[in-house]
């Protein structure tokens, strides 16, 4: 049989038009890194993979492959090849990868043709790709122009970033909104699964009009998805847009974010009760985040004026009392911290204004 593979030329192709892929790694491999696109459907599950690579390592590679056809056979070797067929079926253009786009790639191929369906497989696998989407970040500070929009907490830089076509929105990929109160109800990505998101968002990114690539101005950290380093270091010379933004503004969009949008997020999850019992403690839980540098007597102000809005919250439908601690929290916290922050990075500052000024730099520049 003529092996069909797809080259690595036609990576970038793949991964920017989210193309269908079916991974046959092993369910802990796929957990630990994928690409946006792909679905788990293994040719080995955790155990038999471990068997196998043990395997492997003390009788060598016909020994392994030996035992892999041993634990794979019979009705586990049918339901899995149902189950690939059944994917095939639902995406017809769809490709496969292993690892490295060795052996399992080849022998899922091989069982998927003697079933009637031929199928190719992405030539180096997951390890070639993974590697392309490293260089893809480590590239993306020399192609074009990095420009941050920094702004202070509540002035709305994650929506202005959102109407810009030269912007990638590092928080969304992240799934944080980049703040002790930033957790949202689903998980993060793993920190792979994070990289490989933000390489195939600057690659769809290079096909946008812009002068620039647009990011908000971040710690390295988003809650626990850290940008790699290289990239990091590139944001920290880049200029800086500052956005101005009013507090008759700023604590309206901060009460909707921190309090109506994850009340709503945990109640849609959990049902009334447990939502509300789950969004209560993420309020606790993100003050809690910041009681070092509160300090002990403001922190326990913080926990009285959060519980007393819950209450009131629960009692009456009333969440206007959560604006005491919120406003509390930009006076003490926040602002002092952004303003401070700001001081230092003062002569990378090359405009400020408010979002219409933003906006009409930036297309002064993207036209020009």
């Amino acid at each position: 049989m003529t092996r069909n593979i797809i080259p690595a030329s036609e990576y970038r192709q793949l991964l920017v038009s989210d193309h269908p892929m079916m991974d046959v790694r092993a369910p802990i491999e796929f957990v630990k890194g994928a690409f946006p696109g792909s679905t788990n459907l293994p040719l080995m599950v955790d155990s038999e993979r471990q068997k196998v690579g043990t395997c492997y390592k003390e009788q060598g590679q016909q020994a392994a492959i030996e035992l892999g056809h041993s634990l794979v056979c019979g009705k586990i070797k049918q339901q899995r090849i149902d189950a690939w067929l059944g994917y095939f079926a639902a995406n017809p253009r769809a490709y496969l990868y292993c690892f490295r786009g060795g052996l399992r790639s080849q022998l899922t191929q091989q069982w998927l043709a003697e079933a009637g369906m031929a199928i190719p497989y992405i030539q180096g696998g997951y390890k070639a790709m993974r590697q392309y989407l490293i260089e893809v970040i480590d590239a993306a500070p020399r192609q074009k122009p990095i420009c941050i929009l920094s702004g202070i907490t509540g002035s709305g830089k994650t929506e202005l970033l959102q109407q810009r076509s030269e912007a990638v929105d590092l928080e969304g990929i992240a799934n944080h909104r980049g703040s002790s109160f930033g957790k949202n109800v689903t998980p993060q990505p793993s920190q792979i699964n994070f990289e490989n998101r933000l390489a195939v968002a600057l690659l769809k990114h290079q096909d946008r009009n812009g002068h620039c690539l647009l990011l908000e101005d971040e710690s390295f950290l988003i809650g626990r998805n850290a940008i790699p380093k290289p990239f990091y270091e590139s944001m920290q010379e880049a200029p800086i847009l500052v956005l101005e933004e009013s507090d008759e503004l700023r604590l309206p969009r901060l009460l909707r974010d921190y309090v109506q949008r994850m009340h709503a997020d945990h109640v849609a999850r959990l049902g009334e009760e447990a939502g509300f019992e789950a969004f209560s403690q993420y309020l606790l839980q993100s003050i809690d985040g910041v009681k070092k540098r509160l300090g002990g007597k403001l922190h326990g102000e913080f926990q009285q004026l959060i519980a007393r809005a819950l209450a009131a919250q629960l009692q009456r439908n009333d969440i206007s009392l959560h604006l005491e601690w919120i406003s509390l929290l930009l006076e003490k916290y926040y602002d002092p911290m952004y303003l401070y922050q700001l001081q230092q990075k003062h002569p990378r500052v090359i405009f400020s204004g408010d979002r219409r000024a933003i906006h009409e730099w930036l297309d002064e520049r993207a036209n020009s």
